[in-house]
């Protein structure tokens, strides 16, 4: 899938003061809209303005809450059709995650992306009845909302220095994409299942955090891929418990606000300047913010975002690990040469190289 390149401190050198902000500006959002499922509202402001680079491109961003809200819609209708009929169910559940990660490992474009996170999301809280169904769509209508607010505000408040407007350039990655998108799917349907298993439906935005290893495609040295996946779940699962542990001792919103920020600096600064790959603390802050949000609204803050955040992880790492062994066993994408070079491949070259 394609990859947003790092951000220049050059075109951009206030990105990591803009993350933060926006993230305590949609956490700022919650009392106020007094949402039913707040984890949602918290996080797809933050997630929609990290991929953003460099000059504010309101088509895109406009583009991008109208496809949310049409795959909300239609993610909504699917499951409500068919989530009586659980043989069809799951088939039809596997058709869509196939079909999306078809169009990531076909074209390397972000819709496919967003087509498997609504589909994992809304197959999941299907199982709670056609009520969740419902809400979860009215939350995502709320949350696309307030990020159509929040992220203007926050580009207007700490503008870009650059005025040029990235244009993405999305590359397939290569080799034989329908059985890359196969063994995704199947991998993400068994999830799928435990997530359901282990999560309440106020939990729900966690399934991003754990579908989120699977996304991206690996290329090179694919257990090192996966490792760099699961890394960013990892960062996002340490910010939100240190979040949710300082918090109590002053529990007001000033102090929450203030909190959220620090964690969208820290990220945003890890993202600029620091060497590793920056998609793994990119990811990072939307799951965090989930986590802190879903944490927030539960009597044993600390425990329940421990417990929650280790069930996730166990079915995460399996998943990005069952899916780095098919796809080595498989040898799927040794059959046509990957375009696609970023930062974590050419060190995952060098790692295979030494």
């Amino acid at each position: 899938m394609y990859v947003p390149p790092r951000p220049s401190p050059q075109d951009d050198p206030h990105y990591a003061i803009r993350l933060g902000l926006t993230g305590a500006l949609s956490f700022a959002a919650i009392p106020l809209m007094d949402p039913n499922m707040p984890t949602i509202m918290a996080a797809l402001p933050v997630g929609l303005i990290a991929g953003q680079r460099k000059a504010f491109n309101p088509v895109a961003i406009i583009v991008a809450i109208v496809v949310v809200c049409v795959l909300a819609t239609l993610m909504a209708w699917f499951v409500n059709v068919l989530q009586p009929l659980p043989l069809v169910y799951a088939g039809a559940m596997w058709l869509v995650y196939f079909l999306g990660f078809g169009m990531i490992l076909r074209s390397g474009a972000a819709p496919g992306m967003l087509l498997v996170v609504m589909a994992v999301l809304f197959s999941v809280i299907g199982m709670s009845g056609s009520a969740a169904v419902a809400m979860m769509r009215s939350e995502f209508f709320s949350a696309a909302l307030v990020a159509l607010v929040v992220i203007p505000l926050a580009y207007m408040l700490v503008p870009a220095r650059t005025r040029q407007v990235h244009v993405a350039a999305p590359v397939p990655p290569g080799g034989d994409a329908a059985m890359g998108a196969a063994i995704r799917a199947s991998v993400l349907l068994a999830l799928s299942f435990w997530l359901y298993a282990v999560m309440p439906p106020s939990d729900i935005m966690l399934a991003i955090m754990a579908a989120m290893v699977l996304v991206f495609p690996t290329r090179d040295a694919v257990f090192f891929e996966a490792g760099q996946r699961l890394r960013a779940t990892l960062y996002g699962s340490a910010l939100a418990i240190v979040v949710v542990a300082i918090y109590p001792l002053s529990p007001k919103l000033p102090i929450l606000l203030g909190l959220v920020f620090l964690a969208g600096l820290w990220v945003g600064t890890r993202v600029l300047y620091d060497p590793r790959p920056h998609m793994a603390y990119q990811n990072a802050l939307p799951a965090a913010l989930a986590l802190i949000a879903g944490g927030l609204s539960t009597q044993d803050l600390g425990q329940a975002v421990l417990s929650r955040v280790l069930l996730t992880l166990a079915g995460a790492f399996t998943a990005a690990y069952a899916v780095a062994l098919l796809d080595s066993l498989s040898g799927w994408r040794t059959r046509a040469e990957p375009k696609i070079k970023d930062g974590a491949a050419k060190k995952s070259s060098e790692l295979s190289e030494s």
